[in-house]
């Protein structure tokens, strides 16, 4: 497993981290033992980097992460890194952004006890909330780095503007932000802005929340406890017409002798500035296919024909608090 400098933080981290938003129950019903099994997997693989957050099934996933990594948390901790993210909060009509001095200070305490540890090594504001200043939510997140409870600090879903506001008070860290195939805009300036400031980059969803997989069709269904069963990003005519782009895409990787997963998640790596990308499983098995993608080389020639094949896409959003 290849591994990088995360930015100023200074940590060497893996380039595939494992995502664990699988394992708090929005992507519908799975196998804990199973969902063990992959973790481990990855864990053998090389992997070192482990992504998680609060509003993960809020506790459930930072639960049993840190139950399926406990061994390795008592015996090796320094050698793992731990990223979650608070700042969320549920209410009676769903998920609010909460980034206030208090919720933060409450959420990292629920998550160093879900996680069973003494400290996270990363720990990001999850959105950013249009109620709080950033400079009264950064102003929090510092006074955590002096108690020790956590280590450094970043942001995600943050634009370039929203970093640079946080970091008067308190330098951003890391940014966690979307970016694949199908959802590009952080090159527009955000990239250019995290180069700029030496951030860490861990982008999420580089396979398009399973659309860059080559498994949907326009006969999936989703079941009902399964976000994507209420996005229009896998309905209608936006989603045949980025099918038909995967299965261009899924006959280009094979005739590179990959998989379309590895293909897309190679992409993501290749990009100036992206530093690793999270990735989430809930069988060993898909853990081997998309880790090998950290050590495919895209060249210019691969990347221009990419290029060429994704420009009949239609760009897509994600999820939201406030839609999942």
């Amino acid at each position: 497993m290849r591994t990088t400098t995360l930015g100023m933080t200074g940590l060497e981290v893996s380039r595939i981290a494992f995502g664990t938003w699988q394992l708090g129950g929005d992507w519908g019903g799975f196998a804990e033992d199973e969902a063990k099994a992959a973790v481990r997997r990855a864990l053998d693989l090389g992997v070192n980097f482990f992504d998680t957050a609060q509003a993960y099934g809020f506790g459930a996933s930072e639960r049993l992460l840190g139950e399926f990594l406990r061994g390795e948390l008592r015996s090796r901790r320094d050698e793992l890194v731990i990223a979650t993210k608070g700042g969320l909060r549920r209410t009676d009509t769903g998920v609010a952004r909460d980034a206030g001095p208090r919720a933060l200070r409450e959420g990292v305490d629920a998550s160093l006890t879900a996680l069973g540890v003494d400290h996270i090594d990363i720990y990001q504001v999850h959105w950013p909330d249009p109620k709080v200043p950033f400079a009264e939510t950064a102003g929090a997140l510092k006074e955590l780095i002096e108690a020790g409870k956590i280590r450094h600090v970043g942001v995600s879903n943050y634009d370039a503007e929203q970093m640079a506001e946080f970091s008067r008070t308190l330098p951003v860290e890391t940014l966690q932000p979307p970016y694949h195939l199908f959802r590009r805009e952080i090159e527009d300036s955000v990239l250019p802005y995290t180069r700029q400031h030496d951030i860490g980059v861990l982008v999420y969803g580089p396979l398009a929340h399973g659309l860059l997989t080559g498994t949907l069709g326009e006969d999936t269904v989703f079941p009902a406890d399964d976000w994507r069963a209420r996005s229009g990003v896998f309905h209608g005519e936006s989603f045949r017409r980025n099918l038909a782009v995967v299965r261009e895409l899924q006959e280009f990787a094979t005739s590179h002798e990959m998989t379309i997963s590895q293909l897309a998640i190679a992409w993501a790596l290749a990009r100036p500035g992206v530093h690793a990308a999270i990735v989430g499983a809930r069988r060993a098995h898909h853990v081997d296919d998309s880790l090998a993608a950290a050590d495919i080389t895209l060249d210019e020639a691969d990347l221009k024909d990419i290029d060429s094949i994704t420009a009949a896409a239609t760009q897509v959003t994600g999820p939201t608090p406030e839609s999942v």
